[in-house]
């Protein structure tokens, strides 16, 4: 079993920044990926940014988090990170921090583990 509790959400105004952290117990090593996922009121949950847990690869980015979001892990801390910069009022929503054992592909988003979520909210 993987535990995940993520922290670091908040209300910012438009433009400025957050880091979400998420910290992992349990049996880590397993792990192959972690992502963070959003989801605002009345939507659906949308994948953010997904890292592999090993050395090789690049980070995978929604559209909406190209440019402004950067993903990162430190293995040592067993935590992963979401800087967010440039935050939008559309950027408002729930931030979840998921991770899976499994090899997957980017259409796969039923990832195993999840956190209870961190509240971010963007006012104009």
């Amino acid at each position: 079993q993987v535990h995940l509790v993520e922290s670091g959400g908040g209300s910012v105004q438009a433009g400025g920044s957050l880091r979400l952290s998420c910290v992992a117990s349990g049996y880590t090593s397993v792990l192959k990926y972690m992502a963070w996922f959003h989801q605002a009121p009345g939507k659906e949950r949308e994948e953010v940014a997904r890292i592999y847990t090993g050395d090789s690869g690049s980070p995978y980015y929604a559209d909406s988090a190209k440019g402004r979001f950067t993903i990162s892990r430190d293995n040592a801390k067993n935590t992963l990170y979401l800087q967010m910069n440039s935050l939008r009022p559309e950027d408002t929503a729930m931030y979840y921090c998921a991770a899976d054992s499994r090899w997957l592909s980017l259409t796969r988003v039923d990832f195993i583990y999840w956190g209870q979520g961190t509240q971010v909210t963007v006012s104009s």
